[in-house]
C-alpha cells in the first residue's frame, strides 16, 4: 500500500517590485526627470523643480473620443464630468472643497487621444492632490442620479461650444476630412448621442479604460519623485486598482484612420456677424520626424504677427481680425489647416489669398530669413510655455503617454534649431501641394456657397 502523498509547502511568489529609473539627469537635481512603473502597470514619471513653491499633479487616461463607437460618441467627456461628482468615500463637496480651501486649482479636459485630470497646489499641498486626484480616477461612484443631473450640464457645454462658430468650425474642418469616423466626430458628443448614455454603458467604459495599463501618472514641481511613488502607490493599492486581473493593455492606433480625399466643402449655416472659415489638407501623425520642420512651416505662415497670413490678410488688406494656421497630429495621421474669421463679402477674398500662400510655398518653400525666424519664434515660445509645474507636467505627461519616451528642452530646442530651408520646403511640397477641402460657418447666400468650390478646385 503507497503512502498518502504529503502536500508540498506553497511557494509564494515574491513581491513584485517597482522599476524605477532616471530618465532625464536633469542639472544639479533641477529638472530631473524619473519614472516608476508599478508592478500592476502603472507608469510614474516626475520633474523636479527645488527652485518652486508648487506642484502640479495629474493622471493621464490612455482613452479619447476616438475609442468610441457611434452610439458611445461624448461618453469619454460625460466621464470626465462624473469623476468630479463623488467617490465611495467623497462626496462632490468632498472632492472640491479641499483644493479651493488651500488654494488650489483643479480640473481636467478630454481630447481625441486621451483625458486628462490634474490639481495645481503649494508643494506642502501635494498630497492632498494626489489623494483626491487618485481617489477620483480609482474609486468613482457613477451613481444614475449624477448621471441624470450631470447630463443636463454636459447639453449646456454643447449648447455653449454650438454658440462660438470660431470654435465649431474646426470640429466641422474634422468632419469634412475624417468623415463619419471615431477622430472626425466631435469629443463632446452630440445631443442624441449624450441623451442616449446610460448609467451602464458609462460605467463599463470606465471599467474597460480606467486600468493600470492605461493610465500614466505626472507630477512636476517641488517634488520628491519616491514620496510621490509611495503615496500613489498606496491610494491605488487600497483602491485595488493594481491588482486587477482583467486589464487589458491599450492597443495600439496606428494604421486604423483614413483621411478623405480633398476637394470638399462643408458649409453650415449660421446667422452670424462673421463668416468662419478653414482651409486645409491633410497633414503628418505625430510621430513623423518632420514634425519639427512642418511646425516650422506653420509658425512662419501663420503663427505671429510677422507671419504670411497675417501681414497678406490683416496688416496690408485689413480683411480679418483673426489669421492663423495651425497642425494637428494623432497617431495615424494628422490635420493642417488655416483659419479666418472674416465678414460674410470677403470670404471669396479671404480664400483667395490664403490659397495663393498655400500654393507659393508649395512650389517654392520659404526664404532662409522666414525659416530663421520662425525657428527663433518657435523655439522661445517653447521655453516660455514651459515655465510653470502645469505646462511641466503636461510635457511629461502626455510625452509619456503619446510616445513613450522624454525629450529635455534643450533636446527640443535642438530638433526645432536643425530645421533647414531644405527640410521645410521638402514636408511644405508634401503637405501643402495637396488638394485643400473648407469648412465654413456663417450666413452665406445661396449664390456664395456655390462659389466656394472655387477656393478647392
Amino acid at each position: 500500500m503507497e503512502g498518502r502523498a504529503v502536500p508540498r509547502p506553497r511557494r509564494t511568489e515574491p513581491a513584485r517590485r517597482a522599476a524605477t529609473r532616471t530618465v532625464l539627469p536633469g542639472v544639479d537635481g533641477v529638472g530631473t526627470v524619473r519614472k516608476t512603473t508599478l508592478p500592476g502597470g502603472l507608469r510614474i514619471v516626475t520633474e523636479t523643480l527645488p527652485s518652486v513653491r508648487s506642484a502640479t499633479f495629474g493622471i493621464w487616461a490612455h482613452v479619447g473620443s476616438r475609442d468610441e463607437t457611434p452610439s458611445l460618441n461624448g461618453a469619454t467627456h460625460y466621464l470626465e464630468h462624473l469623476l468630479f461628482k463623488g467617490t465611495r468615500t467623497r462626496s462632490a463637496l468632498d472632492i472640491s472643497a479641499p483644493i479651493d480651501a488651500v488654494g488650489g486649482e483643479m480640473n481636467a479636459f478630454t481630447a481625441k487621444e486621451y483625458t486628462c485630470y490634474y490639481a495645481r497646489v503649494l508643494d506642502s499641498d501635494l498630497p492632498l492632490a494626489i489623494d483626491i486626484v487618485c481617489d477620483m480616477l480609482t474609486g468613482s461612484a457613477i451613481r444614475a442620479e449624477d448621471v441624470e443631473a450631470e447630463r443636463n450640464v454636459v447639453l449646456e457645454e454643447i449648447a455653449m461650444t454650438e454658440d462660438d462658430p470660431g470654435d465649431c468650425v474646426h470640429d466641422l474642418f474634422a468632419q469634412t476630412l475624417l468623415g463619419d469616423t471615431p477622430l472626425g466626430r466631435p469629443v463632446l458628443g452630440t445631443v442624441e448621442t449624450v441623451n442616449g448614455l446610460t448609467r451602464d454603458r458609462i460605467a463599463r467604459f470606465y471599467k474597460k479604460h480606467y486600468d493600470p495599463t492605461r493610465l500614466v501618472v505626472a507630477a512636476a514641481g517641488n517634488i520628491d519623485h519616491a514620496s510621490v511613488v509611495r503615496q500613489v502607490r498606496r491610494v491605488f493599492e487600497q483602491a485595488g486598482a493594481l491588482t486587477r486581473e482583467d486589464a487589458v493593455p491599450a492597443a495600439p492606433r496606428a494604421g486604423s484612420q483614413k483621411i478623405r480625399a480633398g476637394g470638399r466643402v462643408e458649409l453650415l449655416e449660421r446667422r452670424t456677424e462673421q463668416a468662419h472659415v478653414v482651409l486645409g489638407m491633410p497633414g503628418i501623425d505625430r510621430h513623423d520626424e518632420r514634425r519639427w520642420a512642418l511646425s516650422v512651416l506653420s509658425t512662419a505662415l501663420g503663427g505671429g504677427m510677422s507671419s504670411r497670413l497675417f501681414q497678406e490678410i490683416r496688416e496690408k488688406r485689413g480683411l480679418a481680425y483673426s489669421v492663423y494656421s495651425y497642425t494637428s497630429g494623432f497617431a495615424d495621421c494628422g490635420l493642417f489647416g488655416v483659419y479666418a474669421g472674416c465678414r460674410p463679402g470677403q470670404v471669396q477674398d479671404v480664400l483667395k489669398l490664403c490659397r495663393n500662400e498655400l500654393e507659393q510655398i508649395a512650389a517654392h518653400g520659404l526664404t532662409d530669413d522666414e525659416v530663421r525666424r520662425a525657428v527663433g519664434q518657435l523655439s522661445g515660445s517653447t521655453v516660455l510655455g514651459l515655465e510653470d509645474t502645469g505646462a511641466l507636467m503636461h510635457r511629461i505627461g502626455k510625452s509619456e503617454l503619446c510616445w513613450g519616451e522624454q525629450l529635455s528642452v534643450d533636446d527640443m530646442l535642438a530638433r526645432i534649431g536643425s530645421v533647414t530651408p531644405d527640410d521645410v520646403r521638402a514636408v511644405a511640397r508634401d503637405v501643402l501641394g495637396q488638394r485643400p477641402s473648407l469648412a465654413v460657418i456663417g450666413p452665406l447666400g445661396d449664390k456664395q456657397a456655390g462659389r466656394l468650390a472655387d477656393a478647392v478646385s
